[in-house]
């Protein structure tokens, strides 16, 4: 199944998403769950039984949130792709790299991407994020995969020039409404095998990213291991799991996103998210 966080006439709810109409299941289970995250936390109990009880509105009259607007914690693997820790001259390590987001960082699907005053050099990061299901810790990789609730598209939209100010990633990957997580979240039973999807990020068009999941470095189990070890994974945590080559810093001359672009993510099977570009409000 697909499902959704978004916002109808003013009102944020979860639900289903099937064709080109969403389900809203959070109206009906409003006294059960409080949002898409608590609803994962109890496995998408009653779900099913929801549905027919249902309203149904059309995904052209409604607005698209961040697919977990509030989770506990979100996880970003850097460097994940070979292509990636090439152009960007990095050595080949032993265990992933790991960065932090916040969740007032995230936008949702077709909402704006917003480039900061204080910086151009605004970059793309097409990627796969992981939705935790259930809680663990010290999940051995082969129970990884019975942790995670659904995927999604993830633009791990990066402010670069404030990336590099340390050896820290943090402040670069943090400004509000730079990480945009969408348009759903597929569960594992419908999507499948991920190994041969491709993921691609266009940039007004032209494609500017291209791998296979198979070409991580750090495999999905291996992320949830790895994480798991230093922290308590909780339902509706998201791991993103890195980026292939061709983001724009690496570029000659870089390619920077700017006001008017319009960026894609997109990974078979599982959906496209689109953002357009814009500056500050000032």
């Amino acid at each position: 199944m697909k499902l959704a966080t978004v916002a109808i006439d003013g009102r944020t709810t979860w639900g289903l998403v099937e064709g080109n109409n969403f389900i809203d299941i959070g109206a009906v289970l409003v006294s059960r769950y409080a949002d898409l995250r608590a609803a994962i936390a109890a496995a998408l109990a009653g779900v099913a039984d929801a549905k027919p009880k249902a309203a149904v509105t059309p995904l052209a009259k409604l607005s698209f949130l961040p697919v977990i607007p509030n989770p506990d914690k979100i996880l970003c693997v850097g460097l994940n792709y070979e292509t990636h820790r090439k152009e960007t001259g990095r050595t080949e390590v032993e265990h992933p790299t790991i960065f932090s987001r916040y969740a007032n960082s995230q936008t949702g699907h077709l909402r704006p991407i917003v480039r900061p005053r204080v910086s151009t050099d605004l970059d793309f990061e097409g990627e796969l994020a992981v939705v935790i299901g259930k809680a663990g810790r010290y999940i051995s990789r082969s129970e990884a995969m019975g942790h995670v609730a659904g995927y999604a598209c993830y633009n791990d939209g990066s402010i670069r020039d404030f990336q590099r100010h340390t050896h820290q990633f943090t402040p670069g990957k943090n400004f509000p409404d730079t990480g945009a997580f969408g348009p759903w979240m597929m569960t594992p039973d419908e999507l499948g095998d991920l190994a041969e999807l491709k993921l691609t990020t266009r940039l007004n068009g032209e494609v500017v990213q291209e791998a296979q999941i198979k070409h991580m470095i750090f495999d999905i189990p291996r992320q949830i291991e790895y994480c798991s070890t230093f922290t308590r994974l909780e339902p509706g945590d998201v791991i993103v799991s890195g980026t292939p080559g061709g983001v724009g810093a690496r570029r000659s001359p870089p390619l920077w996103m700017k006001p008017g672009d319009i960026v894609e993510v997109e990974v078979e099977r599982l959906g496209v998210l689109r953002n357009p570009v814009e500056d500050e409000a000032r």
